[in-house]
């Protein structure tokens, strides 16, 4: 038997408790891992509201680190012994021992601590297929990156000015907006206090940004847009402040022939090659001092409530883990 976070019906963080769970042995292509270290991320909280619906009961976290302890039928990913660290569905993550795909597991480099892994997969692909993939950042340009202090935007910022991009970060307060400057975002702005679309008019010379990436939803959408210049891309990859009202297609010819996706981390590392892909580049940079983890609080396990409340209440800030 082993502890785990069971949710049995969507709501608030009270949903969240604390039970012994069977684990069993692994099936063909899973692995058992006993994990170390969990990460907490906001996906988390959609689970747990039921905005992204599971099947009840469930236990949520994508994100962990550990070692493995078996290994199913068939697997040659991971053996036995090996630490790893994964990012990405199936949720089950808060947990002291889990079963997962042996294929989503990533084994861990000597000089990669299993916190840091924990504290960076999801979040640190998430930031590398945003600014690897959905769009390339080059060097001269500016981007604009919402949530600049929170787990991803912190990653996000250093990894676009370590690619030679200036940053420009929205964050909702002075000790936010420190946090951001110190990781990477070079034009920190107090959202509350600041319009955000006005500034970047002005940090740009009236042109706007070629893209926005946009993990805040609801609150930020008409500002994102109107900080686009024509033909840029409004990446919109997350829901904090609510999802993002329906909207006419024609709003975005008549911005300037404006782009959107609406992507996942889970789409971009489907395929093992594209993970594999994703986690390299991803300790490498960690690997050379260009992108550093900052972990913000650590809570345990039985704790999973106060840290859903933390973040849901913007309290946090880098990456949060549970300790299993």
């Amino acid at each position: 038997m082993a502890k785990a976070i069971r949710i049995k019906e969507t709501g608030g963080p009270e949903v969240l408790r604390l039970e012994e769970v069977e684990v069993g042995d692994p099936g063909p292509g899973e692995a058992r891992v006993r994990q170390s270290a969990v990460g907490l991320n906001f996906i988390d909280v959609y689970h747990r509201t039921g905005l992204y619906p599971m099947d009840l009961p469930f236990t949520p976290g994508l994100e962990g680190a550990g070692t493995v302890e078996a290994v199913g039928e068939g697997v040659s990913e991971v053996a036995v012994g090996d630490r790893v660290a994964y990012a990405g569905g199936p949720p089950g993550a808060y947990a002291e021992v889990r079963l997962a795909p042996a294929a989503k597991l990533v084994r861990l480099p000597d000089d990669i601590a299993e916190e840091i892994a924990a504290a960076v997969m999801l979040k640190g692909l998430t930031a590398w297929y945003l600014a690897r993939k959905t769009h390339r950042v080059a060097r001269g340009e500016t981007v604009l990156v919402h949530a600049a202090a929170g787990g991803v935007g912190l990653l996000l910022c250093q990894w676009a000015h370590h690619l030679g991009a200036t940053v420009i970060g929205t964050v909702g307060s002075d000790d936010k907006a420190e946090l951001a400057a110190a990781h990477g975002c070079d034009y920190p702005v107090v959202y509350t206090r600041e319009d955000f679309t006005a500034r970047v008019r002005e940090l740009t010379g009236g042109e706007g940004v070629p893209v926005v990436y946009d993990s805040v939803g609801a609150s930020t959408w008409e500002g994102s847009l109107g900080s686009l210049r024509p033909r840029g891309l409004m990446v919109s990859f997350g829901n904090a402040s609510g999802p993002v009202a329906p909207f006419s297609p024609i709003e975005l010819a008549r911005r300037g022939s404006l782009f959107l996706t609406r992507p996942t981390m889970m789409d971009y590392t489907a395929a093992r090659g594209d993970l594999l892909e994703g986690a390299g580049e991803l300790f490498e940079v960690l690997r050379s001092g260009a992108v550093q983890v900052s972990i913000g609080a650590r809570y345990s396990l039985a704790d999973a409530a106060d840290a859903h409340r933390a973040l849901e209440a913007r309290e946090t800030t880098g990456s949060t883990l549970l300790l299993p």
